[in-house]
């Protein structure tokens, strides 16, 4: 009688998932299903060479959301039907910025997505925040005031708390700095128009554009928020600093308070 094979456990310590544990099962020939006439090909190998033919032959626009993220988790997951998981993914987080916006812990929480996979994700969206700001770099920002929103968006729109960000900009309006200045709630953040300005003249900035998101999705600003923002544009103005506008970010969109005549 033939004996099982035998899967050697993992070291104490060592972290897995299903990348590591399919690369590491080489001798079930998890890539051979069994047929009548002995083995055949999983059913998902001509499926990725098609979808990939598919892509290179029309663009990115031949493909739904879930094939351009099953494209993705092809190589993240090499010996596995990742069809199903991307399609749970989207179901979870709703779209592929919400997808890639999501908390690590929470796409771990997705069937097939293991704690290197999260990771390869949030890595992907780090290199696409990272390309959007490049944009902004020596350029007049109120100029470039889309790609500020994109930037600001993709960085933002998915986060679970509140963050309350800021552009500090020179005389030029260019880009010195740009900094997550607290952190707070899931509908709070503490700011405090002091701390504001002394950064704002640690780094001569002479403009701000003021940034936060609203985990909730509306990006309406709140009583709270006019208040704040007009007591960091008091304690600026004398200092010869301006505060050019303060941008609410919602999942679905974005509010500019100075478009609404608040402050």
């Amino acid at each position: 009688m033939t004996k099982p094979p035998h899967f050697p456990e993992p070291n104490a310590g060592e972290t897995t998932d299903e990348r590591q544990f399919f690369a590491q099962q080489k001798t079930r020939k998890l890539d051979k299903v069994p047929t009548l006439g002995g083995t055949a090909e999983a059913h998902y190998h001509g499926h990725r060479d098609r979808l990939r033919t598919r892509y290179r032959e029309q663009g990115d626009a031949a493909l739904a959301d879930y094939e351009i993220l099953e494209l993705i988790l092809f190589r993240l997951i090499p010996r596995r039907d990742t069809k199903p998981i991307a399609k749970d993914l989207l179901a979870r987080f709703g779209t592929l910025a919400g997808v890639f916006g999501a908390p690590q812990h929470l796409l771990q929480e997705v069937k097939g997505v293991g704690e290197s996979v999260a990771l390869d994700l949030k890595l992907i969206a780090t290199a696409a925040q990272r390309t959007l700001k490049s944009e902004l770099r020596n350029k007049q920002v109120l100029s470039s005031w889309s790609a500020v929103i994109d930037y600001c968006h993709a960085a933002m729109a998915h986060e679970t708390k509140e963050q309350f960000r800021i552009l500090f900009l020179d005389k030029r309006n260019t880009l010195i700095a740009d900094e997550v200045q607290q952190q707070g709630t899931i509908d709070h953040t503490p700011v405090y128009p002091r701390e504001v300005v002394k950064r704002a003249l640690e780094l001569s900035a002479t403009a701000l554009i003021l940034v936060h998101n609203h985990p909730s999705g509306d990006p309406t600003p709140s009583r709270a928020d006019i208040d704040m923002t007009k007591l960091i544009a008091e304690a600026a103005k004398p200092l010869g600093i301006t505060v050019h506008d303060h941008v609410i970010i919602g999942k679905d969109g974005h509010v500019s308070m100075k478009g609404l005549r608040l402050f």
